[in-house]
């Protein structure tokens, strides 16, 4: 596939998503229970409350408590979803998600929007960029970092029917919906192939994931043919996928709306080192916190839009 056959017809915000993922998921299974932490229209459960007003537990704003009751309903049987921005239900809460969540492997599924700098005007405080790393390095942790609103319709529910700790990260804006509303390719720690290429491998995921669909076209324009592998799943990650695509390109640039550091570029660079050592790039927030502004405006001031992905596969195509 080229990824001029790649389009969008709406846009609509990933939260939305899990919102219509998760009614759908408690429909499947009566024992999925919702926990908010005063975030309800944020996180979009309305529908799912007014379908199972019994089956939902707001507990205000008190985050470390919300995980510590999630994992109480786990031991009894539940499957519990506590919900917040992903800023509180990571760095806010790690203690209680290590030692009461990860550390006894419970069924405890982590639902966080507002990741990243697309959070936009509430800025530094609330725009997490280092939770990926965070929950990544918890033993037995799933994480997962969908694409558009359809495909985190279908990882929400896809999660509440994967056992153990999982962590799903979404967002706030409305972004291009591009990948089918019934996808058979979707499976967790399976790799998204959205095109094939020879001269570079483009590894991206979450909304940074359509910024390289928009990148790719440009660069099949300039004769550089481009494979993107959206990375939906950071762990466990789909080393099958990056070794045999890296191994027709020779080089690789991640792109990830998350610090450099911990992120998945760093997973992939991981696999390399160890397998196919290749050039590089990465496209991610350089050590530093956001601010304030536009989710256009922020990604292109920290270095994540289409041009800074093109930039970087010029820069690692020449280092070949």
């Amino acid at each position: 596939m080229s990824l001029k056959d790649i389009t969008y017809t709406e846009k609509k915000d990933t939260r939305s998503g899990f919102g219509e993922g998760i009614y759908e998921a408690g429909l499947k299974n009566p024992n999925v229970v919702t926990l908010c932490a005063d975030l309800v229209g944020s996180l979009k459960l309305g529908k799912f409350i007014e379908a199972f007003p019994d089956r939902f537990i707001q507990t205000g704003i008190a985050e470390a408590n919300m995980m510590g009751v999630a994992a109480g309903l786990a031991v009894a049987g539940k499957i519990p979803v506590p919900t917040t921005f992903a800023n509180f239900g990571t760095s806010r809460v790690y203690d209680q998600v290590r030692q009461s969540i990860a550390y006894s492997n419970k069924n405890v599924k982590i639902a966080c929007s507002h990741a990243g700098l697309t959070l936009g005007e509430d800025g530094a405080t609330h725009q997490t960029l280092e939770d990926i790393g965070m929950m990544k390095m918890l033993p037995g942790m799933t994480v997962v970092v969908p694409a558009d609103y359809n495909q985190t319709r279908l990882a929400t529910i896809a999660v509440i029917e994967k056992e153990g700790p999982c962590y799903l990260r979404f967002g706030r804006p409305s972004w291009p919906i591009f990948t089918p509303k019934e996808d058979s390719t979707f499976q967790i720690g399976k790799a998204q192939f959205l095109s094939q290429g020879t001269d570079v491998t483009i590894i991206a995921c979450g909304h940074m994931v359509w910024q390289a669909v928009e990148a790719g076209k440009e660069l099949e324009e300039q004769g550089i043919s481009v494979e993107l592998i959206n990375m939906h799943t950071i762990k466990p990650l789909d080393e099958e996928a990056i070794l045999k695509s890296v191994g027709k390109t020779g080089c690789v640039v991640t792109a990830e709306e998350h610090q450099y550091n911990g992120g998945l570029g760093e997973s992939v660079a991981r696999v390399l080192s160890q397998n196919a050592p290749v050039p590089q790039e990465f496209v991610a927030v350089k050590d530093t916190f956001g601010e304030s502004g536009t989710p256009t405006q922020l990604l292109d001031k920290y270095g994540l839009a289409p041009k800074d992905i093109v930039a970087a596969v010029k820069k690692v195509i020449s280092r070949k």
